[in-house]
């Protein structure tokens, strides 16, 4: 069994709450693309980004894997974008984790904000497909690990 660490850290344990999702089977781009622009928002508004993707409302801007993608209209500050849906109902449920273990350490779930939130290729099933005259192709699936780090926002009382 693998013993998987997180790539932040420093984070205060009594104010924040994590949760990964390990070997899924979406898209490394798109799920890294999907959680550069959850980054910073509040948890709630993460939640309603996401499902506005599954629902193909709203577009996700893509920043880094961005070549011979069709430019679109509906995008702040950005050309180009797409729905990656199977990326964000993954991303969705790593959500709802992290929703869980905060509500678990006793943490406010109206007040919390994406402070950490990364995908990183996970590794390659490798199949392959028979072809004719006893050849075969290659078939891949790639696998991502995907982690979100929420931390409580303090109100200052002043």
């Amino acid at each position: 069994m693998p013993n998987f660490k997180y790539s932040v850290f420093g984070l205060d344990p009594d104010r924040t709450a994590k949760a990964s999702g390990r070997d899924v089977r979406v898209s490394p781009k798109q799920a890294r693309e999907v959680c550069n622009s959850i980054k910073g928002k509040m948890l709630f508004e993460a939640k309603e980004f996401l499902e506005a993707i599954v629902d193909m409302k709203q577009m996700v801007p893509y920043k880094r894997y961005k070549k011979q993608r069709g430019h679109h209209k509906g995008l702040h500050k950005w050309y180009t974008g797409g729905y990656p849906v199977k990326a964000a109902r993954a991303i969705l449920k790593v959500l709802d984790n992290v929703e869980g273990n905060a509500t678990y350490k006793g943490l406010d779930t109206d007040s919390l904000r994406i402070v950490h939130a990364a995908a990183q290729r996970g590794r390659i099933i490798k199949r392959f497909m028979p072809r004719a005259f006893g050849r075969t192709s290659p078939k891949y699936k790639n696998l991502t690990h995907v982690e979100i780090v929420v931390e409580e926002e303090r109100v200052s009382v002043e």
